[in-house]
């Protein structure tokens, strides 16, 4: 790609390639006002920014709760019993809290759009960035898939009539939310998450009076679904490691916090803030949660999960407080959330993948996908991202729970390399700052407590669950559709990891071939730059990033008069009067 084709939105300056004859000792650099964006966009526009702070507040707290807590914790029950799924989803709570404080570093000291796919490829290798990248697009468009299938699942609890048609309404709705406009979506998710906030904070006042007597039998339930038989520990070791993808489902979009970090105002003081707000978030909504759920629903509850249907325990327990219309008005809400949690996924599928489409120097994806409407609406990457989801109508093939267990685990699986990917990267970016011999105090943000296991925590336990967690497909006996499920991903990753290496090294060598031939005897260190590292290049069969040359001093953020201004203000209000007012306002915020 030349230079002056590159799209004036990705950084401030831009390498001038000069003729491969004259002497250079640095490359000449201009500003890239003027160059000229992508022929394929120009005249649309690009992306709007029309997400108003108080969407993206409540989306960063509740967009990413849904079906996975309010549906997939019924699946992890009747798998694995009350202990294995309070044990797994509170160490895979532990994980996603560490990796988000080492995403928040990171996100802290370079606050640029891309989330943990720009780190990776900055930190670790443009070559894996690249398939991650593209696994977390597929992760996003089969998550929306997955949603589908689960409106159907809920829907079971009223009636069995044509399931398929609520996937195909719920479809064509989606798409047309988000093909309007980004504030269609914005709005749309914003009362959605507020929805669910009030809807989980009422459950656990619920579920602890159930669980004390406030039921249909009026009886003091305790510790007695931990007793019946085959609980606590339901289906032995097998059981027990298979709630770890479907705990990881539920997890799924926490990290999705960094992608803010661009559009977030004053981040080195805000995002540690929202980053230490996620303990908070995973004990209420999640550990907390799964605790009521554990002691009120028994394991092996009619329709639990099977075959054909899984039932919400959120659901059951508004049930079991005698009350059929707040049962009806609970599975209400999981709609809903069905429809919140597919709107999230399928916004954040579109942006990766117009993202893919205009990354600089070479696009890792089809230029179509950069088109936007008028709107600010990349229409081509919205349909490309949707059509995954008909995958959701083999429900008349296969039963709606089989499908969506499935679903469950591919996404699950791309969950856990997202974050296996932000503690690889946050390692590499800790090596390279003590390499290059910074000092620790100049970080904005350093959660001293993870330093310096931290990343490889991080890494190896993930790693342990990836391979763990297909234990039950292999044992007793083989299952082929699950144990795909289960690792269908790595294969795929690495396929397209060592493809980009290989295209970028026959884009090298092409590009060595087509250059005039000169001496290079009397160049001395005047080599064009270029050329070397084309030479360095064609000797490795892998792309990692040199931490001893690795810039670490751009896009670090500088702190602005109205940040500065934020702080004071923040700073005489918890000082006065008042003080305890606007502290109590703040942490509710």
């Amino acid at each position: 790609m030349d230079a002056d084709q590159a799209p004036a939105s990705y950084g401030a300056t831009i390498a001038h390639p000069r003729s491969s004859d004259a002497p250079v000792s640095e490359p000449e650099e201009i500003p890239v006002s003027d160059l000229r964006p992508f022929p394929m966009y120009v005249g649309r526009g690009g992306l709007h920014r029309g997400l108003s702070a108080r969407q993206v507040s409540m989306i960063a707290i509740a967009g990413t709760i849904g079906t996975g807590l309010f549906l997939g914790t019924g699946r992890s029950l009747a798998q694995g019993g009350p202990a294995s799924m309070l044990i797994c989803y509170g160490f895979i709570g532990a994980i996603v809290y560490v990796t988000l404080l080492l995403l928040g570093e990171m996100a802290t000291q370079y606050p640029v759009a891309g989330s943990f796919n720009a780190y990776a490829t900055r930190f670790f290798s443009p070559a894996y960035g690249f398939a991650l990248s593209w696994n977390y697009w597929f992760n996003d468009a089969v998550s929306v898939a997955s949603d589908l299938t689960a409106a159907q699942l809920v829907l079971q609890f009223w009636t069995t009539w044509h399931p398929w048609a609520i996937s195909l309404v719920f479809w064509v709705f989606l798409v047309a939310v988000n093909a309007a406009h980004v504030k269609a979506y914005g709005e749309l998710e914003y009362w959605l998450s507020s929805l669910k906030v009030v809807t989980v904070i009422f459950f656990v006042i619920v579920g602890i009076f159930v669980n004390l007597g406030v039921n249909r039998e009026h009886e003091f339930i305790g510790l007695r679904n931990w007793h019946i038989e085959g609980a606590p520990f339901v289906g032995g070791f097998g059981g027990f490691a298979r709630v770890f993808v479907t705990a990881s489902f539920a997890y799924g979009g926490t990290e999705s916090l960094g992608i803010t970090a661009g559009e977030t105002k004053n981040p080195s003081r805000n995002m540690p803030r929202v980053v230490k707000f996620v303990f908070w978030r995973i004990l209420l909504f999640y550990v907390l949660s799964i605790a009521l759920i554990g002691l009120n629903v028994p394991w092996n509850y009619p329709g639990l999960s099977n075959r054909t249907t899984t039932t919400s325990p959120f659901t059951i327990v508004f049930k079991e407080a005698g009350s059929n219309v707040a049962a009806s008005f609970m599975n209400t809400v999981i709609l809903t959330s069905v429809l919140s949690a597919g709107n999230h996924a399928l916004f954040a599928g579109t942006r990766v993948l117009y993202g893919l489409s205009v990354t600089v120097p070479y696009p890792q994806a089809p230029q179509i996908f950069s088109r936007t409407t008028k709107a600010g609406v990349p229409l081509a990457a919205l349909l490309a991202t949707s059509s995954v989801s008909i995958i959701c109508f083999g429900t008349s093939f296969v039963g709606s729970g089989v499908l969506w267990g499935w679903l469950q685990n591919i996404v699950g699986v791309s969950n856990q390399i997202a974050w296996l990917s932000i503690g690889l990267a946050s390692w590499r970016f800790r090596r390279a700052w003590i390499r290059q011999g910074r000092p620790i105090d100049e970080m904005k943000f350093r959660a001293s407590w993870t330093w310096p296991w931290g990343p490889p925590f991080v890494v190896s336990s993930v790693t342990a669950l990836i391979i763990v967690q297909g234990w039950s497909s292999v044992i007793p006996r083989f299952l082929p559709v699950d144990f795909i499920s289960f690792y269908i991903e790595i294969p795929v990753m690495l396929a397209m990891f060592f493809g980009w290496i290989f295209i970028m090294r026959a884009a090298g060598s092409a590009s060595l071939e087509s250059e005039p031939e000169f001496d290079t005897s009397s160049a001395g260190p005047n080599v064009p730059l270029l050329r070397r590292s084309i030479h360095r290049k064609r000797k490795r069969y892998h792309d990692l990033v040199d931490l001893d040359t690795v810039d670490l001093t751009k896009d670090e953020y500088e702190e602005a008069e109205t940040d500065r201004s934020d702080d004071e203000e923040r700073e005489k209000r918890l000082n006065g009067c008042t003080g305890w007012l606007w502290a109590m306002y703040y942490w509710i915020v």
